[in-house]
């Protein structure tokens, strides 16, 4: 069965500037190289998700101009429904500029513009489509009312909620992550959240319990390229291994996994553990190629990595 999976959030284009490394105070640092490309945590999740095999909708804001063309083009190319996302003339489409050093790390300067004009108008007039759907999923880059106005609709509904706390935000609504089924942060974003430093087992566990006193029914905590904790508020945990590779692009790592997941979760997230190494599979592939969009692997493709690896 495919999952239907919506996902409410940010749109930018990404331009990519290849540095030896981050520039100090005052200093002129070469290029490498630049490049451009769709992105915005929203976006990458959604056609994460739907290259991964979800029937997915997605819910966001542009600009009227041509980035906005650009990044409904790039989503509709990967079979993404966009007949929710809008256009507004108050703001540019936003836009993110990814400092990329030579290790294939990452630094990013985010412009929020139309992506923080989405209100809890575009959710009510998306409220069949989010009723609908067996996951939502939305992060921290659209407005916080926003998240919590689309999973109160979907928790009405019984659609499971996939909340991203990211970009990293100390003060999270109380009433957000109560209609919150899965928090997914990496271990920067637990602490942010909990104030619990992320160094082993323990820590993790501790995160976790922390988040589900504050409302969350499930965790993953990722941790980059070791892997990803998984902890239940029935005391359901573990750890699920990486895949060992040679990371040119991080960008895009942590959607893709977040995306690749809801394509394969059960709702009752039941089959937890396999849904996450599937995703770590699909994650292996991003950070092996450069770009947002370009570098999200196709169902057919992790299905070959897969295989490839036995």
């Amino acid at each position: 069965m495919t999952n239907r999976v919506t996902v409410i959030g940010s749109l930018n284009v990404d331009t990519i500037l290849e540095i030896p490394r981050l520039p100090k105070p005052g200093e002129t640092l070469a290029m490498g190289d630049q490049s451009f490309a769709g992105g915005g945590k929203g976006s990458n999740q959604g056609i994460a998700a739907g290259r991964a095999g979800a029937d997915t909708h997605f819910i966001g804001k542009i600009g009227d101009d041509a980035n906005g063309k650009f990044m409904v083009k790039s989503m509709t190319d990967s079979g993404i429904n966009v007949d929710q996302v809008t256009v507004t003339k108050e703001a540019k489409t936003g836009q993110a500029f990814i400092l990329l050093d030579k290790n294939g790390q990452n630094s990013i300067l985010v412009y929020g513009g139309a992506n923080q004009v989405l209100s809890t108008k575009d959710v009510d007039n998306a409220k069949d489509i989010i009723a609908n759907s067996d996951f939502i999923i939305t992060q921290f880059e659209t407005p916080l009312a926003v998240a919590e106005a689309a999973f109160k609709v979907a928790k009405d509904n019984n659609v499971v909620t996939i909340l991203n706390p990211a970009p990293a935000q100390e003060a999270i609504p109380a009433s957000l992550l109560a209609v919150s089924d899965l928090v997914v942060p990496n271990e920067t974003e637990c602490q942010t959240l909990t104030g619990v430093e992320i160094t082993d087992e323990a820590s993790m566990i501790k995160g976790a319990e922390k988040l589900h006193a504050m409302g969350a029914k499930g965790v993953i905590i990722t941790v980059g390229s070791k892997g990803a904790f998984y902890h239940t508020a029935d005391g359901n945990y573990g750890f699920v291994d990486a895949f060992k590779v040679n990371a040119v692009d991080t960008t895009a790592a942590g959607d893709t996994f977040i995306g690749a997941l809801s394509s394969q979760l059960k709702p009752d997230l039941s089959n937890l553990a396999e849904a996450i190494r599937f995703a770590n599979r699909a994650s292996s592939i991003t950070v092996q190629r450069m770009g947002a969009h370009p570098s999200i692997p196709t169902l057919a493709e992790i299905d070959a990595a897969e295989k490839a690896a036995k």
